[in-house]
Formats: structure tokens, sequence, C-alpha cells
């Protein structure tokens, strides 16, 4: 069978609930995951995405802050959500996909990594060093051997560029939270234990520009294009064979009233 996976951060879920019925209605996939839901569990929008044929929902929110979803076509197994940094706020929900064997099933991972604040020195920034202890706990969680473990895919807004190629630039943003080393070193060590593969970049050669999110403090981003690549799709190795394609869908950022994040996609085709 053929499994897309789409994962946005769409910045407030019932603010643009409208856009993400679009999407839907336009690119059919078969799971949606979306962070920076901003919504408590009791307030989240689940008619809309029934009526458009997403029965399955999985969700971890809270008010006005961080939270994801997981919507599906396909049934899910074990629901699960994991803690990080005692802090008690809603960055991560994983749900099982039984489509190739149902002793077999895809643990599919849903992250929303903390941004990290303004200033890259966890001594004077809360924030920075919040997000360093979550990709610290998410490295061991990874070299314990169980999140990519048989078939998982890790989704989710990232809020890290690791590539000179997934920011406009290299130079400029070394000294910025989302790319400077320390982060990026984090971040490739919970890569390397899985070991992932990195979906996009496999797809899209890593000598080329590509990024997934432009700030709403640009007066014109597609001219400007200062972009970074924030989100991500790490498959387990088990099912690299599997990846027919990867899309990121540039044209939503030009939505009205869009996220500052467009949706990103992995195509699977799944033998068996």
């Amino acid at each position: 069978m053929n499994l897309k996976i789409t994962s946005w951060n769409i910045n407030s879920v019932r603010l643009r609930i409208s856009l993400v019925e679009k999407f839907l209605r336009e690119h059919q996939p078969d799971v949606l995951c979306l962070q920076e839901t901003k919504c408590r569990d009791s307030e989240f929008p689940f008619s809309n995405f029934r009526k458009l044929g997403y029965e399955h929902i999985a969700i971890h929110g809270q008010k006005g802050y961080h939270g994801v979803a997981t919507i599906s076509r396909i049934p899910f197994g074990i629901v699960d959500r994991k803690g990080f940094c005692d802090k008690g706020d809603c960055r991560h929900i994983s749900v099982e996909l039984a489509v190739q064997d149902p002793h077999q099933p895809i643990t599919l991972h849903n992250f929303y990594i903390p941004a990290g604040g303004d200033e890259p020195d966890p001594e004077v920034n809360e924030k920075f060093a919040h997000k360093l202890q979550f990709l610290d706990e998410l490295a061991h969680w990874t070299e314990s051997g169980s999140l990519a473990a048989n078939h998982a895919v890790l989704v989710g807004d990232l809020n890290i560029a690791p590539l000179e190629t997934d920011v406009w630039s290299h130079k400029s943003l070394l000294s910025v939270v989302s790319h400077t080393p320390i982060e990026v070193e984090k971040l490739q060590k919970a890569f390397s234990s899985g070991p992932w593969v990195d979906a996009l970049r496999t797809k899209i050669p890593p000598a080329e520009k590509l990024f997934t999110w432009w700030s709403y403090r640009s007066p014109n981003w597609e001219a400007a294009n200062k972009g970074r690549r924030l989100d991500h799709i790490w498959l387990s190795q088990s099912l690299e064979s599997s990846l027919a394609g990867v899309e990121v869908l540039k044209e939503a950022r030009g939505w009205e009233r869009p996220s500052d994040h467009v949706p990103v996609s992995a195509m699977l085709n799944l033998r068996g």
C-alpha cells in the first residue's frame, strides 16, 4: 500500500482550521501530524476532520501554547504521550499504524521541540536551557533503542536547521537560535543514535538549499527567501527502501493568514 504522511506546524489549529481543511481536500494525506495546535483537548475541532474522512484523531494539547495532534484515515493501535524536562507541556504524541503487518506496525512520533528563545546562552536564557535539555532527553531515548526500533517515523517541528544549506546564510545564523553549533550537535546525536534516515535529504540533495519556514517579520518573504528548514521527517532504516518521494509545499506560506511553516510530506510504498 501507499502511505502519505504530512507534518505541519499550523500555529493554532482553531485559527487556521480553514487552511488545514483546504490542504486535506487538495492533497489527501493519509496521516497529518500537526504541531503548535494551541488548543485544549476539549476544544479541538474533531468534527471538521471527521467530515473530511479523518476519523482517527490523537491529541495532546493545552490552552494557548504548544500542543500536537495526529489525524488519520488509518486506525490507531497504541497511543502514547511522553513528557520531557518535567515541564508538563504537550510536545509529543505517538500512534501505531497497522499498515504493513499487524504484528509489526509503524510507530509514528509527532514532536514539537522547544524553540529556545532568542539568546543562545543557557546561563541567561531559560528557554534555551530547556531546549538543550529536551534534546539531551531525546538523544537518550533514541540511544535506549526503543524510539527507532522496528518500523518508526519521527516527524515534527524540531526547531533546528542542521545543515549549512538548511538556512539562507550559514555564516549569518551561526549565533542565531535554531542553527547554533550546540543545537546542531545535540540533534545530530539523537539522529545518529537511531539510526535514522533524513527523508527530505534522501530525496533532495544536501547541496541544495531547502527551507520549510519563513519569518512573519519579513515583509516580502518570497522575494527575500530568508528561510530555514525547521520541519523534519525521519525514518527508521527499515523503512528507507519504502520512501517513494517527498514534498515541501512552499505555496502554503503564501495562503491567506498562513502559518510561518509549510507542510512537509513523505510518501511510502509499503510492500507486503
